[in-house]
């Protein structure tokens, strides 16, 4: 009998452990890639496109102040009382 427990208590663990490893085989999810666009009439790698380019060019605006919330008076007194 206790035989018996420990052959089906092995196998258990065997394929546990099998099942485990087994789908493990050093996948990693997909990572998006940028796509290079090929020029049409050289075939090589073809540099941005002036959309982009200009997009770059411009001035970027200036951070804006962060306004922090105001507080209601229940709100205050609630974290004073803690």
């Amino acid at each position: 009998m206790p035989d018996l427990i420990k052959e089906i208590v092995t196998g258990l663990v065997e394929t546990a452990l099998k099942e485990l490893l087994g789908k493990s085989h050093g996948r990693t999810p997909a990572k998006r890639k940028k796509r290079q666009i090929r020029s049409a009439t050289t075939g090589r790698f073809a540099n941005k496109t002036a959309r982009t380019k200009t997009t770059a060019r411009r001035a970027a605006k200036p951070a804006t102040k962060q306004v922090s919330r105001r507080r209601t008076p229940a709100s205050r007194s609630k974290q004073r009382s803690r």
